[in-house]
């Protein structure tokens, strides 16, 4: 085989890339790279156009047989819950990446590296420059409110589960107290639960609802024991934001997510309420 067989035998980046949750398709696609993506999470929902190319796996399980028939170079994963796929895909000859982000600043870094595993660091490094600009416009925007309203955000309702670290930040940044903060320092749920006569007990003033791949639901929320004259349950400071704006930790949760949260800190703030929600919703600041 000669020199420039040797050097050619494999494109200089990938080419053909299989995503198994959503926050690293739509940064590809923020990129210019969505072509490259082969296959996706049956969860993806950003972009739109994502959702027409084929699933290959849910959060837990993947179909290993549709992701080999993709010929993927290269496997995107995210945290330790996904480590058995990416051992298993290993085993099978295939380049796999696991990211494993909690925090807003190792979410920017993310998005980095996920740049600069298909060759394009530099669109990397200037997207995750604009989401931190981003970011520090929310920052100055908080530091006006004329007081920063106690807060809880709540990823699961039964058991009470507060929000990972990325959100627990967000909720900061954006002008709220986190009553339950040093629980984000936990790298798994179990360290996020709490009891909730003890949320009842911290008195948040509004509460931000992320059930994932669930309908958050009001009535669970006021019906909590010791819930009844929580401030935010008596001020009807109730929110939802959807699991899939929020909960990926990605472009979306520095972008829409930040910004629901953002008016919703400052609904709260303020003593006002966002829109009117139907019956059975929650309100919504989307």
């Amino acid at each position: 085989m000669t020199l420039d067989a040797l050097l050619t035998a494999a494109p200089p980046w990938p080419r053909r890339v299989v995503c198994l949750t959503e926050e690293t398709v739509e940064t590809l696609y923020l990129l210019g790279a969505g072509d490259r993506v082969v296959g996706v999470s049956g969860f993806v929902v950003r972009p739109p156009e994502a959702r027409r190319k084929p699933r290959v796996s849910s959060f837990l399980d993947a179909n290993f047989e549709r992701i080999l028939e993709l010929r993927p170079d290269l496997v995107l994963g995210f945290s330790d819950l996904q480590a058995d796929i990416g051992r298993e895909l290993c085993k099978r000859g295939v380049p796999v990446h696991l990211f494993n982000q909690r925090s807003v600043s190792e979410i920017l870094q993310s998005i980095r590296l996920t740049g600069a595993l298909v060759g394009l660091a530099e669109e990397a490094d200037a997207l995750a420059t604009r989401l931190g600009a981003a970011l520090a416009r929310h920052a100055d925007a908080a530091s006006s409110l004329a007081r920063r309203p106690r807060m809880f955000f709540e990823e699961w309702h039964e058991p009470l589960i507060s929000g990972i670290r990325w959100c627990s930040e967000l909720l900061e940044l954006a002008g709220g107290v986190d009553v339950c903060a040093e629980s984000r320092a936990s790298q798994g749920a179990k360290g996020r639960i709490f009891t909730p006569e003890e949320v009842a007990r911290r008195d948040p003033e509004g509460v931000v609802a992320s059930w994932c791949g669930r309908k958050a639901k009001p009535e669970k929320i006021r019906a909590r024991p010791g819930w009844a004259t929580v401030r935010a349950v008596v001020d009807d400071q109730l929110y939802e934001i959807k699991s899939s704006v929020i909960l990926q930790p990605g472009p979306a949760a520095l972008t829409e997510g930040v910004d629901q949260l953002a008016r919703i800190v400052a609904a709260v703030a303020r003593g006002e309420r966002l829109g009117r929600p139907r019956e059975g919703d929650l309100r919504s600041a989307a």
